[in-house]
């Protein structure tokens, strides 16, 4: 079975998707870009920039299914650039302590609305 996870706190679906799905113990947040829920619009003109709100709206999605930070257990990186990966890995290190979620990093050739960076996570939803 699975459970839809929505918050206004975090960008709406610009396509046919989900923002989170819960299911089988875990949640899967769908790939987040640097939008504004409010505007829905880009935000930030560097990497580093965007990645902050990409993480802002994956706090939403975390906070708005009971969870946080320390619950990702995947990350994948989307990057416009592979030279934007030392900085948007500073600022993915602040959100993230200790035992760090595994991750993939990848160049592709585009991102929705001219994003530079996007990023999707799963996170466990079973507390030990």
């Amino acid at each position: 079975m699975k459970e839809i996870i929505a918050t206004e706190d975090a960008p709406k679906a610009i396509g046919p998707y989900s923002q989170a799905v819960a299911a089988g113990g875990l949640l899967f947040i769908s790939g987040q870009i640097p939008l504004d829920p409010a505007t829905m619009q880009i935000v930030g003109g560097t990497a580093a920039e965007q990645s902050e709100q990409v993480f802002k709206n994956i706090g939403a999605i975390l906070k708005a299914a009971g969870l946080d930070y320390n619950d990702v257990v995947k990350t994948t990186v989307l990057l416009k650039s592979i030279h934007d990966f030392a900085p948007v890995n500073e600022v993915y290190a602040r959100y993230f302590s200790g035992d760090y979620p595994a991750r993939a990093a990848y160049e592709v050739g585009n991102l929705p609305k001219g994003a530079l960076v996007e990023i999707e996570a799963i996170a466990t939803m079973v507390r030990s």
